[in-house]
């Protein structure tokens, strides 16, 4: 596998790998900007955006923009994270150029009319309404936002209800000038094509998009708080994260890291699932998950459960969690980790868009790409002593952050008991 890396004068990065041995090509524009960048008061406009950039140009209609790509079997999207937002397409190789030509046109010449702002508002409205109902995805929300406690790393990614109806389209174009730079931005292409060809495309529809602009975009490393906190909300389960300090991007680390989460709720086959859902039957769903940012990361896990079995399965866990620090784990478990990670990534791989995802994300958060050998030398590379150290490093029960939604009952007063 080769990968090319092209920097166009205004510093725009452009990053290709070949593969012929398919028909496709995913295109991927990659920007430094996220939820990460926003003001208190404009919390949610990163994504406004991505949603206003398919509501026409001065050249195409929402419609034209949706019937070209659907006319040649394409897919365009976008999505908008704390980090980064992401606009992309997946074409025929022969038809790459439109993708080229349909995603330029929408990041340069997006109108941002007054009365397609207020419609879209509206959207997203009820997109924070839908996802409001939908408490099992909601408590992540809340959990960000108590461990990272005034910090924009706490912000939703959707903004809130009061913000995104102040949105005015200066705050947008005052937005884009700060964020949308080329210097800020990795086009990532994956597929049936050619370097040469690629670049001259990138050329074309990219090459005129301002000039290299040094200034900083940054924002300050949060503190993070580790507290108990419960919210009430009438539903059928009571969910919870249950969260410690982890590694951020570019930690050494990181691999024996994300070992250690596998090993706890990456699958049906860790130790959570196995104890707490399988053999204890107190749950449906429970998994653990990694959170990755360029200064600072989390470990958390997540379970649903009724009211009345809450302490008992934040019990089970914590119990999971001290035996692990007491006994450690075992060589089997090890190599089974291991191999499952290598499985799952090398599956994720085949196809044009994960790849173009992988080298874009990489290349704009981490300055470079990493091969599919040195990811795979990279999880070889986990040990005993490795993972013993991560598990003394992350799983601290004096800096432990808990948050509840749900019908909770006055039992739950005795969770910040249960952290030592």
């Amino acid at each position: 596998m080769q990968y090319k890396k092209i920097i166009l004068p205004n510093g725009l990065r452009i990053v290709i790998e070949e593969i012929p041995y398919v028909q496709s090509v995913s295109i991927g524009v990659w920007i430094q900007a996220g939820s990460r960048n926003e003001q208190p008061e404009l919390k949610g406009i990163s994504h406004f955006i991505e949603h206003m950039v398919f509501k026409g140009t001065g050249r195409r209609s929402a419609r034209d923009i949706a019937e070209e790509i659907d006319n040649v079997g394409g897919q365009l999207n976008a999505f908008t994270g704390k980090e980064c937002t992401c606009y992309y397409a997946k074409v025929l190789n022969s038809h790459m150029e439109l993708a080229f030509d349909i995603l330029s046109d929408m990041l340069f010449c997006s109108e941002f009319s007054d009365l397609e702002i207020d419609k879209e508002k509206n959207v997203i409205c009820e997109e924070i309404n839908m996802y409001e109902d939908t408490p099992e995805e909601i408590v992540h929300d809340i959990y960000a936002s108590n461990v990272f406690k005034h910090h924009p790393l706490g912000f939703p990614v959707l903004g809130d209800l009061e913000t995104v109806m102040t949105i005015k389209r200066s705050d947008i174009l005052e937005y884009l000038r700060e964020n949308y730079r080329p210097d800020n931005t990795v086009i990532s292409v994956a597929g049936n094509v050619k370097y040469k060809d690629i670049e001259k495309l990138a050329l074309k529809y990219f090459s005129d998009w301002g000039d290299r602009d040094n200034k900083s975009i940054s924002t300050a490393a949060p503190s993070l708080t580790f507290e108990c906190n419960i919210k009430q909300k009438d539903t059928e389960q009571v969910h919870f994260c249950l969260g410690f300090k982890g590694l951020d991007q570019k930690d050494q680390k990181l691999y024996s890291f994300l070992a250690l989460n596998n090993l706890l709720g990456g699958g049906m086959s860790s130790r959570l699932f196995q104890r707490v859902r399988e053999e204890l039957g107190l749950v449906y769903s429970i998994y653990s998950y990694p959170s990755t940012y360029r200064d600072v990361g989390l470990m958390t896990i997540y379970a649903g459960t009724s009211a009345s079995q809450l302490e008992r399965v934040i019990e089970t866990i914590t119990g999971e969690l001290k035996d692990l620090k007491k006994n450690g784990v075992t060589a089997e478990e090890l190599l089974r980790v291991k191999e499952q990670m290598k499985g799952n990534f090398i599956l994720s791989m085949e196809g044009t868009g994960s790849r173009m995802s992988s080298m874009g994300k990489s290349e704009l958060l981490l300055g470079k790409i990493f091969t599919q050998q040195e990811t795979l030398d990279n999880i070889d590379a986990v040990n005993m002593e490795s993972l013993s150290e991560m598990i003394e490093r992350i799983i601290n029960f004096e800096n432990m952050a808990v948050t509840v939604l749900g019908s909770v009952n006055e039992g739950v007063k005795t969770i910040p008991g249960m952290m030592v």
